[in-house]
Protein backbone atom coordinates (compact mmCIF):
# COMPACT_ATOMS: atom_id res chain seq x y z
CA UNK A 1 0.00 0.00 0.00
CA UNK A 2 1.39 3.41 -0.99
CA UNK A 3 1.76 5.97 1.75
CA UNK A 4 -0.69 8.85 1.98
CA UNK A 5 -0.01 12.53 2.56
CA UNK A 6 -1.58 14.41 5.47
CA UNK A 7 -1.44 18.16 6.04
CA UNK A 8 -1.52 20.32 9.14
CA UNK A 9 -1.20 24.11 9.44
CA UNK A 10 0.35 25.56 12.59
CA UNK A 11 0.89 29.17 13.64
CA UNK A 12 3.71 30.90 15.44
CA UNK A 13 6.62 33.29 15.08
CA UNK A 14 9.49 33.47 12.63
CA UNK A 15 12.54 35.31 14.01
CA UNK A 16 15.75 36.17 12.17
CA UNK A 17 18.19 39.08 11.99
CA UNK A 18 16.39 40.91 14.80
CA UNK A 19 12.94 40.80 13.18
CA UNK A 20 9.90 38.82 14.29
CA UNK A 21 6.89 37.93 12.13
CA UNK A 22 3.65 36.00 12.64
CA UNK A 23 3.57 33.04 10.25
CA UNK A 24 1.53 29.99 9.36
CA UNK A 25 3.49 26.87 8.45
CA UNK A 26 2.59 23.73 6.56
CA UNK A 27 3.43 20.54 8.41
CA UNK A 28 3.39 17.46 6.19
CA UNK A 29 2.94 13.86 7.33
CA UNK A 30 3.69 10.93 5.03
CA UNK A 31 2.75 7.41 6.06
CA UNK A 32 0.02 4.85 6.58
CA UNK A 33 -2.03 3.57 9.50
CA UNK A 34 1.05 2.17 11.23
CA UNK A 35 3.99 4.52 10.67
CA UNK A 36 4.51 8.10 9.60
CA UNK A 37 7.22 10.66 8.89
CA UNK A 38 6.85 14.37 9.76
CA UNK A 39 8.26 17.09 7.53
CA UNK A 40 8.91 20.35 9.45
CA UNK A 41 7.75 20.20 13.07
CA UNK A 42 6.55 23.79 13.27
CA UNK A 43 5.32 25.62 16.38
CA UNK A 44 2.92 23.14 17.98
CA UNK A 45 4.15 19.78 19.27
CA UNK A 46 0.70 19.01 20.72
CA UNK A 47 -1.08 19.40 17.38
CA UNK A 48 1.57 17.44 15.49
CA UNK A 49 1.57 14.62 18.05
CA UNK A 50 -2.22 14.47 17.77
CA UNK A 51 -1.94 14.20 13.97
CA UNK A 52 0.58 11.37 14.37
CA UNK A 53 -2.12 9.70 16.41
CA UNK A 54 -0.13 6.97 18.10
CA UNK A 55 1.53 5.71 14.93
CA UNK A 56 5.25 5.01 14.97
CA UNK A 57 7.02 8.23 14.03
CA UNK A 58 10.03 7.18 11.95
CA UNK A 59 11.67 10.59 11.60
CA UNK A 60 11.22 14.34 12.02
CA UNK A 61 12.67 15.83 8.86
CA UNK A 62 13.71 19.50 8.80
CA UNK A 63 13.75 21.07 5.34
CA UNK A 64 15.91 23.82 6.85
CA UNK A 65 16.70 25.30 10.25
CA UNK A 66 14.82 28.59 10.38
CA UNK A 67 13.17 28.63 13.77
CA UNK A 68 9.61 28.40 12.47
CA UNK A 69 10.38 25.03 10.87
CA UNK A 70 12.20 23.44 13.83
CA UNK A 71 10.88 25.04 17.01
CA UNK A 72 8.70 22.03 17.98
CA UNK A 73 11.13 19.35 16.74
CA UNK A 74 13.01 18.56 19.97
CA UNK A 75 9.81 18.36 22.02
CA UNK A 76 8.16 16.09 19.45
CA UNK A 77 11.29 13.92 19.41
CA UNK A 78 11.26 13.65 23.21
CA UNK A 79 7.62 12.56 23.20
CA UNK A 80 7.90 10.03 20.38
CA UNK A 81 11.50 8.85 20.33
CA UNK A 82 11.82 9.79 16.66
CA UNK A 83 15.14 11.16 15.36
CA UNK A 84 15.40 14.75 14.16
CA UNK A 85 17.17 14.97 10.78
CA UNK A 86 18.81 18.11 9.35
CA UNK A 87 21.38 18.92 6.68
CA UNK A 88 24.68 19.73 8.44
CA UNK A 89 25.10 23.05 6.60
CA UNK A 90 22.22 24.43 8.68
CA UNK A 91 23.68 23.59 12.09
CA UNK A 92 24.55 27.23 12.81
CA UNK A 93 20.94 28.23 12.23
CA UNK A 94 19.74 25.30 14.35
CA UNK A 95 21.87 26.46 17.27
CA UNK A 96 20.28 29.91 17.18
CA UNK A 97 16.97 28.27 18.14
CA UNK A 98 18.18 25.26 20.14
CA UNK A 99 21.58 26.21 21.61
CA UNK A 100 23.58 23.43 23.16
CA UNK A 101 21.66 20.72 21.31
CA UNK A 102 22.12 18.88 18.03
CA UNK A 103 19.87 17.03 15.61
CA UNK A 104 20.00 13.25 15.81
CA UNK A 105 21.08 12.63 12.24
CA UNK A 106 22.14 14.25 9.00
CA UNK A 107 20.31 14.70 5.73
CA UNK A 108 22.64 14.41 2.76
CA UNK A 109 21.97 14.83 -0.92
CA UNK A 110 20.67 11.60 -2.39
CA UNK A 111 19.78 9.98 0.92
CA UNK A 112 16.60 7.96 0.66
CA UNK A 113 14.13 7.88 3.54
CA UNK A 114 11.49 5.16 3.46
CA UNK A 115 8.15 5.22 5.25
CA UNK A 116 5.21 2.89 4.70
CA UNK A 117 7.07 1.37 1.76
CA UNK A 118 7.42 4.73 0.01
CA UNK A 119 10.76 6.34 -0.81
CA UNK A 120 11.54 10.02 -0.35
CA UNK A 121 14.83 11.21 -1.83
CA UNK A 122 16.68 14.12 -0.25
CA UNK A 123 17.59 16.89 -2.70
CA UNK A 124 20.02 19.46 -1.32
CA UNK A 125 18.66 22.82 -2.51
CA UNK A 126 20.63 25.63 -0.85
CA UNK A 127 19.79 29.29 -1.29
CA UNK A 128 17.07 30.09 1.23
CA UNK A 129 19.53 28.63 3.72
CA UNK A 130 22.82 26.74 3.26
CA UNK A 131 21.33 23.40 4.26
CA UNK A 132 17.93 23.67 2.68
CA UNK A 133 16.57 20.40 1.29
CA UNK A 134 13.55 19.14 -0.59
CA UNK A 135 12.08 15.64 -0.45
CA UNK A 136 11.04 14.03 -3.72
CA UNK A 137 8.52 11.18 -3.60
CA UNK A 138 8.00 9.96 -7.19
CA UNK A 139 5.49 7.29 -6.15
CA UNK A 140 3.33 10.05 -4.70
CA UNK A 141 3.95 12.44 -7.59
CA UNK A 142 5.11 15.15 -5.24
CA UNK A 143 8.05 17.10 -3.90
CA UNK A 144 8.10 18.76 -0.48
CA UNK A 145 10.03 21.99 -0.99
CA UNK A 146 10.10 23.70 2.41
CA UNK A 147 10.93 27.33 1.66
CA UNK A 148 12.90 26.67 -1.55
CA UNK A 149 9.99 26.99 -4.00
CA UNK A 150 6.52 28.44 -3.54
CA UNK A 151 3.47 29.10 -5.66
CA UNK A 152 4.78 32.17 -7.48
CA UNK A 153 8.51 31.81 -7.12
CA UNK A 154 11.58 31.13 -4.99
CA UNK A 155 11.81 31.42 -1.25
CA UNK A 156 13.06 34.65 0.28
CA UNK A 157 16.77 35.44 0.11
CA UNK A 158 16.89 38.90 1.66
CA UNK A 159 18.21 37.81 5.05
CA UNK A 160 21.38 36.26 6.44
CA UNK A 161 22.50 32.79 5.34
CA UNK A 162 20.66 33.18 2.01
CA UNK A 163 21.62 33.86 -1.60
CA UNK A 164 19.40 34.53 -4.61
CA UNK A 165 21.59 33.12 -7.42
CA UNK A 166 22.08 29.97 -5.35
CA UNK A 167 18.36 29.37 -4.82
CA UNK A 168 17.61 29.96 -8.51
CA UNK A 169 20.32 27.46 -9.41
CA UNK A 170 18.89 24.93 -6.97
CA UNK A 171 15.40 25.30 -8.40
CA UNK A 172 16.58 25.13 -12.00
CA UNK A 173 18.84 22.13 -11.54
CA UNK A 174 17.07 20.07 -8.87
CA UNK A 175 13.36 20.91 -9.09
CA UNK A 176 12.48 22.07 -12.60
CA UNK A 177 14.08 18.88 -13.90
CA UNK A 178 11.33 16.85 -12.20
CA UNK A 179 8.24 15.82 -14.19
CA UNK A 180 6.09 18.92 -14.83
CA UNK A 181 3.03 17.36 -13.22
CA UNK A 182 4.88 16.91 -9.92
CA UNK A 183 2.91 18.57 -7.12
CA UNK A 184 4.96 21.06 -5.11
CA UNK A 185 3.99 21.01 -1.42
CA UNK A 186 5.47 24.07 0.20
CA UNK A 187 6.46 25.24 3.67
CA UNK A 188 3.89 28.04 3.63
CA UNK A 189 0.79 28.68 1.54
CA UNK A 190 -0.77 26.75 -1.30
CA UNK A 191 0.47 23.93 -3.48
CA UNK A 192 1.67 24.38 -7.04
CA UNK A 193 3.30 22.19 -9.69
CA UNK A 194 6.74 22.05 -11.23
CA UNK A 195 5.26 22.79 -14.65
CA UNK A 196 3.29 25.70 -13.27
CA UNK A 197 6.40 27.43 -11.93
CA UNK A 198 8.91 26.65 -14.69
CA UNK A 199 7.78 29.35 -17.17
CA UNK A 200 8.51 32.11 -14.65
CA UNK A 201 12.20 31.24 -14.23
CA UNK A 202 13.52 33.91 -16.63
CA UNK A 203 11.42 36.53 -14.84
CA UNK A 204 12.82 35.51 -11.44
CA UNK A 205 16.36 35.82 -12.74
CA UNK A 206 15.68 39.21 -14.29
CA UNK A 207 14.00 40.52 -11.16
CA UNK A 208 16.65 39.30 -8.75
CA UNK A 209 16.04 39.79 -5.04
Amino acid sequence: MTARIEHLVTSGLFALDGGVWDVENNVWLVGDDHEVLVIDAAHDADAIEKAVGGRRLTAIVCTHAHNDHIDAAPELATRTGAPVLLHPADRELWEQTHPGTAPDGELTDGRVLTVAGTALTVLHTPGHSPGGVCLYAPELGTVFTGDTLFHGGPGATGRSFSDFPTIVGSIRERLLSLPPETVVRTGHGENTTVGGEAPALPEWIARGH
